[in-house]
């Protein structure tokens, strides 16, 4: 098997420098909208315990540097009245159970906005999605930042409690700044020594562990994909059958290696510079530790001023520690944030000029005219010059081999593309011009690639219409139509029965039964339009024959598109259109292709052999 080629992180085009970290910093004032709009309240409070708190570790260093005084003071008097002391130690007593307090409200709040934001930045991802091009969503680059978007949320929580803890920090800092300044200014020089190699080495490496990621998001989508089809109930059979386990996990194996070699260079790396960084701080803390002491024993400051500096200082170093460190995070995640906020800009495609309305009553028809597609990225057309009218109410089917652009057509006709050439006007008016929301409302569209929701069996029938999920009648008639009822009457819960292996308690259906439900979509609504794309594939013939019999019988007056491979249900349609690599090749009724014998003469009398 092909050994995937291990990508470097560093390659020019995905290369990210510190400067590109800092320029995603932008987006956090747009980030702590999105949050307060999540919950004003929570918000609040959240930041207003941190206000508080920001300036309870000065106050007990002081209040300590107050008691060990006072101690040394009664020590060294004969008066012995300790109101002042158990006052000093009441208040410490107190300045301490208030910042516990306000950590765990801190904590609570974040926990709960992370949630909130969370949920809030799902459902826009989601509703963004859909209102992307099926084009979009096909193509594997616009996919790896759909990827960067989507799994990225755990990292936006985090995100959220490391900037809200920056600005508390950046409090606690000045207040301590304030007292070493007061006392020792010179031990901020000696802070800022210990300090700033470290922060360089952070900013550094955050960059490139966000290349990293970046770089390699399609391959950890591969992953993704080589856990699921390796352990899953709906490749299970497959996987057994063919014997496909070494070759998954061999696969797995050989990818998930590359990452972590690549990995574990950059976290070496990082280790490596973050000691000698560190040790580097060690040194500059025990140097300003030993410049008090020395202070102290000549006497310049009291041993209270001593513990308040040393504990300071100590403080200090790892309060800024913890900020630059912060800091880093923040600019990492907020190269995670931009890739989620490019995603929700991203810009769809709309015309500035006003929708025409859609005719309330289909009169004339669908007329369409010399029609040329390509698929986004490819030079081969698959549509090529295609011309045919279908009148109203008339159904027709879409007949030829694989590939001969049948389900193109249909995409086309549903609008979830759009043509390179040519154009489909629908009583003589192009269909883009139509408001593309309300012109699909007028199709009823089951597809053969239909997808299977593990929801109740009521949810996966509504979907074809899901504002009328609670209507009973509308749900009972639209199984009904599609034989689904049979279905119903199958399961213990009926209609509240849910559907697949996924979730306790739910049913799997057999590829005809659930044929029968993705039927009852396109029934869902009294469409104008309907569409079946090989919906009956997993029926057998007799089934298919009186899917599409009652079919025929049940759209009476509707305009239809049918696509099956069965040609004793293909007959029953008013006129056949016959592809063949792109082009319209026949188009007439079953009784005048026959009378010419063509393709459809062919394929026909070939499958009617196969039932003798």
């Amino acid at each position: 098997m092909a050994r995937p080629t291990p990508k470097s992180i560093t390659d020019k085009e995905e290369k990210t420098s510190v400067k590109d970290s800092f320029k995603a910093l932008k987006a956090i004032p747009r980030f702590f909208k999105e949050i307060f709009r999540s919950s004003p309240k929570l918000f609040l409070l959240n930041v207003f315990s941190r206000l508080i708190n920001a300036f309870t570790p000065v106050v007990i260093l002081w209040v300590g540097k107050m008691i060990i005084d006072e101690i040394i003071r009664l020590v060294a008097s004969e008066e012995k009245d300790f109101t002042q002391l158990w006052n000093y130690v009441l208040i410490e007593f107190s300045v301490a159970i208030l910042s516990d307090l306000l950590g765990r409200l801190i904590n609570l709040t974040d926990g709960l906005l992370g949630d909130l934001y969370s949920n809030d930045s799902s459902e826009k991802i989601i509703r963004k999605t859909s209102e992307l091009t099926i084009a979009q969503l096909e193509d594997p680059e616009f996919y790896d930042k759909l990827e960067r978007a989507r799994t990225q949320t755990s990292s936006r929580v985090g995100l959220m409690s490391n900037a809200l803890g920056q600005a508390e920090s950046i409090i606690s800092i000045i207040t301590l700044i304030a007292g070493l300044v007061y006392f020792e200014p010179i031990l901020i020089l000696i802070l800022i020594v210990s300090i700033i190699p470290s922060f360089i080495n952070e900013a550094k490496f955050s960059s490139t562990r966000y290349s990293l990621a970046r770089s390699w998001t399609a391959e950890r989508r591969e992953l993704d994909y080589l856990r699921f089809i390796g352990a899953n109930n709906q490749t299970a059979k497959e996987v057994k059958l063919f014997g496909l386990t070494d070759f998954i996990a061999e696969r797995f194996k050989v990818l998930s290696n590359d990452y972590y070699h690549i990995n574990k260079k950059l976290s070496l790396k990082q280790s490596l510079y973050g000691s000698l960084f560190n040790i580097l701080g060690v040194l500059s803390y025990y140097g300003a530790y030993v410049y008090i002491i020395l202070r102290v024993l000549s006497g310049v400051i009291s041993i209270g001023e001593l513990t308040f500096l040393s504990g300071s200082f100590n403080r200090l170093r790892n309060n800024l520690q913890g900020f630059f460190s912060r800091f880093t995070r923040i600019s990492e995640s907020a190269l995670y944030l931009q890739d989620y906020f490019d995603f929700l800009d991203l810009k769809i495609e709309q015309t500035s000029e006003e929708k025409t309305p859609i005719p309330e009553t289909i009169i004339e028809g669908f007329q369409v005219n010399d029609l040329h597609f390509a698929y986004p990225g490819s030079k081969t057309e698959v549509l090529k010059g295609v011309t045919f009218s279908m009148k109203a109410g008339e159904k027709m089917a879409f007949v030829g081999q694989n590939g001969a652009g049948k389900t193109t057509l249909i995409k086309l006709f549903l609008r979830f593309y759009e043509p390179t050439q040519g154009e489909i006007l629908l009583d003589g008016i192009n269909i883009n011009k139509f408001d593309v929301d309300e012109y699909r409302k007028r199709f009823g569209v089951i597809f053969q690639d239909f997808f299977k929701y593990e929801f109740t069996l009521r949810e996966n029938i509504a979907v074809g219409n899901i504002s009328e999920i609670d209507n009973d009648e509308t749900i009972g008639y639209a199984a009904s139509k599609s034989l689904a009822e049979q279905v119903v009457s199958e399961m213990e819960d009926g209609l509240e029965q849910r559907l697949g292996r996924r979730f306790y308690q739910g049913q799997e259906l057999s590829g005809g039964q659930w044929q029968k439900v993705a039927l009852a979509r396109a029934y869902m609504k009294d469409a104008d339009v309907m569409v079946l794309d090989e919906p009956t594939s997993a029926l057998d013939a007799q089934a298919e024959y009186d899917v599409f019999e009652r079919f025929i019988a049940l759209t009476k007056g509707k305009t239809s598109i049918i696509i099956s491979h069965r040609f004793s249900t293909v007959r029953m349609a008013d006129r056949i259109l016959v592809l063949q690599n792109g082009r319209v090749l026949e188009l007439g009724t079953h009784e005048a292709l026959m009378a010419h014998p063509k393709l459809y003469s062919e394929l026909f009398k070939l499958q009617a052999a196969g039932y003798q």
